[in-house]
């Protein structure tokens, strides 16, 4: 067995009903172990055995279902990201200011002349921005199923095919060309914003990979060689200086620094390095310069891996369809045998002719278009969505509202998240007879010249406190160690209590204090003056304000709350204990947050995940609604299906209750869809005519028809009552 993995791009998909038609069609294709489709990405991957089925031969299954293939040897550019926005804008604009004309003279087509217009403009929209629902339905036709391209396909022909009708036999009261005009127009908008949410993943994705770099130092025979990053092999010799991101995965051979790996881990503060320890790819190497081995080159590397998790979890996310493509499959053919029921029946066994049978057969059909039933979803979400929006809620994926009303447990990383993102001086001892500021000034004097988080955020707590220092002297930084500096004729000692005591210092007398801190998870810096202990400063990331209210209103909803976190589980206990957690995991890498979400999903939780940093990127798109933070990485917020622009996780139980309110609006529209379908179909088939002498004529059926769907329109407005 001779395995292969191929990834392609598709093009002319209209609805997740084309993915999952692909996706049925190639996993039934002999030879073929796995396909998944990425709407979304608009990306075919297929696991397959070459000895039983070749490349070609998959490109030909699909072509033959009426998509496009090639091969994607690389990620979209932008340009051809831009290129199909513009097309399916252009696309609805030019339907749109065709039908504009019709909406307004639609009360004129006893005007020979108006109609005539409208007639034509009518016709242009239909057989030009139309055609690709033509398209798209004679291959799902062909093919044995039935997508939302057949629905518009059926309802646009049934309104322009009548009305044409009744235009030429002088039926003026039986036009209605903007109802197929107006619907392909409202429907080319709903393409373009696809495009978008595509275009934007495209992006995302190559801005990860964009952060490998791209050029790395290998080191031959002593000397430095300047290769492309791709060039690098496992086992190579690389040398990676202060400042620099690692091009590869690897193993220190010699140096010692301090590492930045918020990337993958999401752990706020820097993590000492020494000899042995595995270093990963774009992340950034803080302070003292390194020799790496390389051990994961190419797709071997973590941040690869992070990527095909994110495509994965995508592809194997179960795709949230639309009321009328669930039923498409019955309700079409339903339809056309209910209608040539209908005029076959009054046709053959009556003695009313043609015409009466003919119209009887119309109305069946164009009460039966799925403009309210089209319209039940999208008017539902596009009001939530705009409610969210006024809100701080940015909802990327519209159709994920439906999933936020059975969300049950929530999901949540630590920093950035839960906590500030960033170290903060929470604490400080300072030994018998060293002053509070004296220790807070010596502190920051030792601190004002480093970069370090923690340096840093010791100059920002005396800064907030009015304290002002001096010059220092003679500075000399330990990497991942500490500082050692003069400053008014006094010599400085701060960093890590290993650091202090090969330098000679005791720091016995707070040793039981220190460690007390250190259980809750804090990072501790040492200070000593002239040799002596002058006292131990305690940092920590703190809470965000607001995240206690969130985690007690979710609870007060149902909803579990459990944290995950790349953190220590000193700091994880800590956190979970002041926010009364239902629980927490802590340590945990990009590929166990997956898996963590897919465990309690297949315990039967509904899945928040919420999240801000690339390594948060597998989970929020396993999860079944992913929830970024504004803040976070742009990998996050294009991975998410739901931005909380402010930052604040109080957003995320408004925006489970807007979920919830937007599920009950589209399931009040559907019951209001199919009422009139259930109601209407049967009058317009004559049922009601050899009692009562009641027929609903075409015209009357395309008034029923519109009041279906005003009475959605208006449904779904009054979402904007809702109190978040």
């Amino acid at each position: 067995m001779s395995n292969k993995q191929a990834t392609y791009s598709i093009s002319g998909m209209s609805c997740v009903n084309c993915a999952a038609r692909i996706d049925k069609t190639l996993n039934e294709t002999a030879g073929v172990a796995r396909a998944a489709v990425n709407f979304a990405m608009g990306e075919l991957r297929v696991d397959f055995d070459e000895t039983v089925v070749s490349a070609a031969r998959i490109e030909q299954v699909v072509t033959g279902l009426g998509y496009g293939i090639r091969s994607a040897v690389r990620a979209e550019s932008e340009a051809d990201i831009q290129r199909e926005l513009k097309a399916q804008f252009y696309w609805f604009v030019f339907a749109l200011a065709l039908s504009l004309p019709i909406m307004a003279t639609m009360a004129m087509h006893d005007n020979r002349a108006v109609g005539w217009l409208n007639l034509v403009l009518a016709a242009i929209v239909q057989f030009s921005a139309g055609l690709t629902f033509y398209r798209g339905a004679w291959y799902a036709v062909r093919s044995g199923s039935a997508n939302m391209d057949v629905l518009v396909a059926l309802g646009t022909t049934a309104a322009f095919g009548y009305s044409l009708i009744a235009f030429l036999a002088g039926w003026h009261g039986g036009v209605f060309f903007e109802t197929s005009a107006m619907l392909i127009a409202f429907i080319r908008l709903g393409k373009y914003l696809e495009a978008r949410a595509r275009g934007a993943a495209s992006r995302a994705l190559q801005a990860l990979l964009n952060l490998q770099p791209k050029r790395a130092r290998l080191l031959v025979d002593g000397s430095e060689v300047d290769v492309a990053a791709e060039a690098v092999k496992a086992g190579d010799l690389l040398l990676v200086r202060a400042g620099e991101a690692f091009p590869v995965d690897g193993e220190i051979v010699a140096g010692e620094s301090s590492v930045d790996e918020a990337l993958v881990t999401g752990e706020s503060l820097p993590v000492s390095k020494l000899s042995g320890d595995r270093v990963i790819g774009a992340t950034i190497n803080l302070t003292g310069a390194l020799q790496i081995k390389a051990t994961g080159v190419g797709e071997d590397t973590v941040l690869a891996r992070i990527v095909r998790l994110v495509q994965d979890a995508q592809s194997d996310k179960a795709p949230i369809q639309r009321f009328a493509d669930r039923v498409s499959a019955w309700f079409v053919p339903v339809v056309l045998l209910l209608a040539v029921a209908t005029f076959c029946g009054w046709y053959f066994l009556s003695s009313h002719g043609f015409i009466f049978a003919f119209k009887l057969a119309i109305a069946v059909v164009v009460i039966a278009c799925p403009c309210a039933m089209g319209l039940a979803t999208p008017t539902a979400i596009m009001v939530g969505s705009g409610i969210g929006l006024s809100a701080g809620i940015l909802v990327r994926r519209g159709s994920v509202l439906e999933h936020l009303s059975g969300i049950n447990l929530v999901l949540l990383d630590k920093t950035g998240t839960l906590t500030e993102g960033r170290p903060a001086l929470v604490s400080h001892i300072a030994t018998a007879g060293v002053t509070e500021l004296l220790f807070l000034e010596q502190l920051t004097a030792a601190s004002s010249n480093s970069n370090h988080p923690l340096a840093v955020a010791a100059v920002a707590a005396a800064t907030k406190r009015g304290i002002a220092v001096g010059a220092m002297e003679n500075s000399e930084e330990r990497s991942g160690f500490g500082i050692i500096c003069s400053y008014k004729g006094v010599r400085l000692i701060s960093g890590s209590r290993r650091l202090l005591e090969e330098s000679g210092v005791a720091c016995n007398a707070l040793g039981d204090q220190a460690d007390t801190l250190a259980r809750e998870g804090k990072s501790l810096v040492w200070l000593a003056a002239d040799g002596v202990l002058a006292g131990v400063a305690a940092f920590a990331d703190p809470l965000k304000a607001g995240s206690a209210a969130a985690v007690a209103l979710l609870q007060s909803m149902g909803v579990r709350c459990i944290m995950i976190t790349g953190d220590h589980a000193a700091v994880a206990a800590t956190v979970a204990g002041e926010l009364a957690l239902d629980g927490f995991e802590a340590q945990v890498l990009p590929e166990r947050k997956q898996q963590v979400v897919s465990e309690y999903r297949a315990k039967g939780f509904v899945v928040a995940m919420v999240g801000d940093g690339i390594n948060d990127a597998p989970a929020l798109a396993a999860a079944d609604v992913g929830i970024a933070i504004g803040s976070g990485t742009d990998v996050a917020k294009e991975t998410g299906d739901i931005i909380l622009v402010r930052n604040d996780l109080l957003d995320v139980v408004r925006v489970i209750r807007l979920g919830r309110a937007t599920l009950a609006k589209v399931k009040q529209n559907l019951f209001w869809a199919l009422f009139y379908n259930v109601v209407g179909i049967p009058v317009a088939a004559g049922a009601l005519y050899p009692a009562f002498g009641i027929t609903l004529l075409p015209e009357y059926a395309g008034l029923a028809m519109a009041l279906s769907s005003v009475s959605v329109v208006t449904n779904s407005l009054l979402l904007k009552r809702v109190k978040l």
